[in-house]
């Protein structure tokens, strides 16, 4: 799949956002303690990417089937308001969340990598996936990141479409290009 061409075209129409957590802001994994609590590993270069997206204006949101309420405390410290944990229907969230900021559709970039984030990646305008994700998820992103989950994969987005809309830290775009 050619995804380098095909995706470029849609940068400049996304004003949103939405990520999955496990397996895209993680890299899948958890590491359970004696005490059963669940810890999850965030790249610190993902969060900066979110933090910059929120502060540029952009439409944030998380959508999880995780209920961690330390990955809402992470996601909140950076900004993010719009956070769904618990989702097991993610249409349903993503219906409500495209209804309160009066969002389309097609302005959606939504990454995510495994099975249950398929039905939404089929209705948004920019699905999008990082390079570990399920080969079904693969099959239907538009574009599908170099990087892994949890290691930089939503980065990689949030700056090409900031890049795109001159809103990448001082628009420094020649430096990173």
């Amino acid at each position: 799949m050619d995804n380098d061409k095909s995706y470029k075209e849609y940068l400049i129409n996304i004003n949103t956002f939405i990520f999955d957590v496990d397996g895209v802001l993680t890299d899948g994994t958890v590491t359970i303690t004696t005490s059963g609590e669940m810890l999850r590993r965030m790249s610190i270069k993902d969060g900066f990417a979110l933090k910059t997206a929120v502060d540029a204006g952009f439409n944030v949101c998380i959508i999880s089937g995780g209920s961690n309420e330390g990955v809402r405390k992470r996601l909140q410290g950076l900004g993010v308001t719009d956070i769904y944990l618990g989702a097991h229907n993610k249409i349903e969230q993503l219906n409500d969340y495209l209804e309160k900021k009066n969002v389309n559709v097609s302005e959606v970039l939504y990454m995510g990598d495994d099975i249950p984030d398929y039905p939404v990646m089929e209705l948004v305008g920019l699905p999008c996936c990082p390079q570990d994700a399920a080969p079904e998820i693969k099959a239907i992103s538009k574009y599908i990141s170099h990087k892994n989950g949890g290691k930089g994969a939503a980065r990689d987005v949030i700056e090409q479409v900031l890049k795109v809309h001159n809103k990448w830290n001082g628009n420094f775009d020649a430096k990173y290009d």
